[in-house]
């Protein structure tokens, strides 16, 4: 009798851990259709600098020799690609807001866009050199994906408006077991930090101020209830194998006797 009612708890136990085809699905909307594309509407916010953002700029002018001046290699002449190498080699701005270039000094570009600091420095390097371009990229995108994902961690964007499901897809996707309506995204600002709630099954997501990651963004995929069903359901089925066993081996010295 013992066995029967373990048995059937089991099998309820089992139809609870069971993830309904629903809850996988990503931004359900009876608008989508094959026929007419649904237009969403959502201006992606210009990220300002900030200070500890470290930035590649490239100088590029007509001379090599000042080119190479103000351009800073790595060793042996080439750039590191990697992200460490960027973050060496890149200029970091500093907690005034600046960065410093060679011979032209502080120029402070916290609180600017990257358009904006490109046209700042220019003008700084143009008192030194005629008809000069700037190129000004941010190295230091990095966003931390936790938790319900398949592979979870830190990663480099080289996309300045890389959105929350690219992100998630870079880290593999989330597991079977990912609560899609409770993602935690934990964003630095110039107070501190804010944190908020994403739901993925939520079409709305598309137009939210919240689609776009930014530097230094944290997700966190939060667990569903099933997962911890699972985890006893695991736990019921050794004790389930371990009762009979022991059920059998005293049947069998009863017998004997």
């Amino acid at each position: 009798m013992r066995l029967l009612n373990l048995s059937v708890i089991g099998l309820l136990l089992c139809a609870s851990a069971c993830i309904p085809n629903k809850k996988l699905v990503y931004l359900p909307n009876p608008e989508f259709n094959t026929e007419t594309p649904t237009p969403v509407y959502n201006n992606p916010q210009t990220y300002q600098l900030q200070p500890r953002d470290v930035l590649s700029v490239r100088i590029k002018t007509l001379d090599i020799d000042t080119e190479n001046y103000f351009n800073i290699e790595s060793e042996g002449g080439f750039q590191q690609l990697n992200a460490a190498g960027l973050y060496i080699n890149g200029y970091s701005i500093n907690s005034r807001g600046m960065i410093t270039l060679p011979e032209v000094g502080e120029v402070k570009v916290s609180g600017l866009t990257i358009e904006e600091a490109e046209a700042k420095i220019r003008d700084a390097i143009s008192t030194y050199v005629n008809n000069v371009t700037i190129l000004v990229k941010l190295v230091s995108f990095k966003v931390t994906v936790l938790g319900e994902v398949n592979a979870p961690g830190y990663y480099y964007v080289y996309n300045e408006q890389a959105n929350v499901l690219e992100v998630l897809g870079i880290a593999g996707d989330l597991t079977d077991y990912g609560n899609r309506e409770n993602i935690t995204l934990v964003r630095q600002t110039n107070t501190g930090s804010e944190s908020v709630l994403l739901n993925l099954k939520d079409p709305n997501l598309l137009s939210s101020k919240y689609y776009y990651v930014q530097p230094n963004d944290v997700l966190y995929v939060q667990p569903l209830q099933a997962k911890t069903t699972r985890g006893n359901i695991n736990t019921l089925s050794i004790l389930s194998v371990l009762f009979g066993a022991v059920s059998t081996a005293i049947l069998i010295l009863n017998y004997v006797e």
